[in-house]
């Protein structure tokens, strides 16, 4: 599993192109389409920008976090907190702020859990999520569970997030740069650390590397850029309550990364956007013999994912991988 695994990091010719021309879609789209769809593709892409937060741990490192969503949760109260009650925050500023505030947690958190393993290492961070869950959730000084409302969108001098246009390309700017940057990461000496401690961990330190230091590394750089996505997604809806912080929003996270592929990046935001999509029909789907298929979309949802793993094992950009190759050895003599 672990060969195929790090296969899947490279991506094929014809998937790094049709990666660039979706990308290149999405720089058009707000072109010609309506406003509900600008506002739920910009979702989708900072959903894209939280799953690749996880991968750096869950598919690069080999650590399954459950708690992930706590450092996404963070960085958009951060935003509320930080945007006066008289107009809007500074957006740099208050974005360093933001990430470095879910940076500082997953340094802290990290320092505890990387010294654990397997289903210890998991029970804990989701320990750690649900502590951060209740500390919001309680707590009537930081929201309690009603939550609080972001008054104003972050701008900056000729540059301002109330903006729709602004803040689709905003975003879509963070995602592609995120993107290359983490693929770039993949590729260096420190990446293959990462993918060396979760091929064998033992060996790795047995031939000298500090495994902590790079899997702390790892889970910091990894709540910066869940920061990242929180604060756009506080800065979109313009309101954050505890639910963001809480499992299920760790939980679909990681079925995201299931459904698109793990430990190359380009599966989370494929899996981010096909998540997404697949719950906006499910909830749409019709009653069937008196049972509302659309209320209880979750049995749908559940299936679906269950039926990606059966035949997919790899997620829908590992499925893709296979079919490229697949032509391409069909073309040879």
């Amino acid at each position: 599993m672990s060969a195929h695994h790090v296969q899947t990091s490279e991506l094929s010719r014809p998937l790094q192109l049709a990666l660039l021309v979706a990308g290149l879609g999405l720089a058009l789209l707000p072109l010609g389409a309506e406003e509900f769809t600008v506002d739920s593709v910009t979702r989708m892409m900072i959903l894209a920008l939280f799953a690749m937060s996880l991968d750096v741990l869950q598919g690069v490192t080999g650590l399954v976090s459950l708690g992930h969503a706590a450092y996404f949760g963070l960085a958009g109260y951060a935003l509320a907190f930080l945007t006066p009650s008289n107009g809007p925050a500074q957006l740099w500023s208050s974005l360093a702020l933001s990430m470095l505030a879910s940076g500082l947690l997953a340094l802290l958190v990290g320092a505890l859990v990387v010294r654990t393993q397997g289903i210890y290492f998991i029970m804990v961070t989701m320990a750690f999520g649900q502590m951060v869950y209740y500390l919001f959730f309680d707590n009537k000084a930081l929201g309690g569970s009603d939550g609080i409302y972001v008054n104003f969108r972050p701008d900056a001098v000729f540059f301002n997030l109330d903006n729709r246009l602004h803040f689709y390309y905003f975003t879509w700017v963070c995602l592609v740069l995120v993107f290359l940057g983490l693929r770039r990461l993949l590729k260096s000496p420190f990446g293959h650390a990462l993918t060396g401690i979760r091929i064998n961990e033992h060996r790795m330190r047995a031939v000298g590397f500090n495994t902590y230091t790079h899997k702390l590394s790892a889970f910091t750089l990894a709540g910066l850029l869940a920061g990242l996505a929180g604060y756009l997604w506080g800065a979109q809806t313009g309101f954050v309550n505890p639910e963001l912080l809480g499992f299920h929003q760790s939980a679909h996270l990681i079925m995201m990364l299931i459904l698109g592929g793990m430990g190359n990046f380009a599966g989370a935001i494929v899996g981010a956007f096909a998540f997404e999509y697949a719950l906006h029909v499910l909830k749409d789907l019709p009653a069937v013999a008196g049972f509302d298929l659309g209320q209880h979309w979750q049995l749908s949802m559940g299936l679906f994912i269950v039926a990606v793993v059966i035949w997919l094992p790899q997620g829908l950009v590992g499925g893709l991988q296979k079919l490229s190759q697949r032509f391409k050895s069909g073309e040879r003599p």
